[in-house]
C-alpha cells in the first residue's frame, strides 16, 4: 500500500488545480477567438453565435424592412440587436456576407447578407436554441441556407 505525505498530497491538489485553471484558460480563449463563428446542433445542423457562443437569430418580418430592423421596443428587449464593432471570422464564414446598419434609435447592429442578427434574451448558456422558430418568425442563422436579402 502506497502512503502518501500530506505535504505531497497538497502538492497533487495544487497541481491538479493549476491543471484545471490552465485548461479552462485555453477553452476561454478558443471560444472568444472570434466575434462571429458556427456552431452545430444535431437537429438545426450549422448556425451562427457570437463571441461567447450563443445563437444569433434573423427575424423574417425583417424582409418588410427593406435592409432595416423592425424589431423595436419589447421586441428589442426579447431580441436584442448583435453588433460587433470588430468583426473577426474563422476561415468558412465571408466578411463580404457581413455589414452593419444604423438602427432608427441610432443604436448600431450587425448584420449577415442583409438580415439583422440578434440574440435571444431567453437563452440561458452557449448553444441554447429555445428563440428558433418563436411565433413562425425568429430562426437560427445558417450560414449555407440564408439567402442574400436584397
Amino acid at each position: 500500500m502506497m502512503v502518501i505525505s500530506t505535504s505531497e498530497s497538497c502538492k497533487l491538489v495544487l497541481l491538479f488545480l493549476a491543471i484545471s485553471i490552465l485548461s479552462t484558460s485555453a477553452l476561454a480563449e478558443g471560444s472568444d477567438k472570434y466575434s462571429v463563428d458556427v456552431s452545430t446542433n444535431k437537429f438545426l445542423g450549422e448556425y451562427l453565435v457570437n463571441q461567447s457562443g450563443f445563437t444569433l437569430y434573423y427575424f423574417s418580418d425583417d424582409s418588410k424592412g427593406e435592409g432595416a430592423s423592425t424589431c423595436y421596443d419589447d421586441c428589442a428587449a426579447t431580441w436584442p440587436p448583435f453588433y460587433t464593432g470588430e468583426l473577426t471570422l474563422p476561415d468558412n464564414l465571408r466578411s463580404v456576407d457581413f455589414d452593419s446598419i444604423t438602427r432608427t434609435d441610432g443604436s448600431k447592429q450587425t448584420t449577415f447578407r442583409g438580415w439583422p442578427l440578434y440574440l435571444y434574451s431567453r437563452d440561458f448558456a452557449a448553444g441554447d436554441v429555445f428563440g428558433n422558430g418563436q411565433k413562425g418568425l425568429w430562426h437560427v442563422v445558417n450560414p449555407a441556407d440564408l439567402p442574400q436579402r436584397f
